[in-house]
């Protein structure tokens, strides 16, 4: 239960750089909407962490955290904010997703 708890804060921690992404083309209100949604995530994202590392240690799921987060953001450039996809880029997103294979499967 704590591994899922953990993926749904690494959810969250992608909808909030999404958030982040969308304020950089924003005006008016919709930024401060941007910036809400931005915070919301946050602090969901930061209080499920802090729920699963009750359980898991917290180096492990500290870097599962910050990896699926970081791996969920490349992807939502590549393919939501067009960002290039270039041959070492995906090849760094396949070893950063090994890492956290790895990490799940020693710890």
């Amino acid at each position: 239960m704590n591994w899922i708890i953990l993926i749904f804060a690494s959810v969250f921690e992608v909808s909030m750089t999404f958030c982040l992404g969308k304020t950089k083309t924003a005006e008016g209100p919709s930024f401060w909407w941007w910036i809400a949604a931005f915070v919301i995530s946050a602090i969901i994202s930061m209080g499920l962490l802090a729920k699963a590392t009750q359980h898991l240690p917290i180096g492990t799921a500290y870097a599962v955290w910050t990896g699926l987060g970081a791996l969920g953001t490349v992807l939502i450039g590549i393919f939501v904010f067009h960002e290039p996809a270039t041959f070492l880029r995906l090849l760094f997103i396949c070893t950063l997703f090994c890492s956290i294979v790895g990490l799940k499967i020693v710890s």
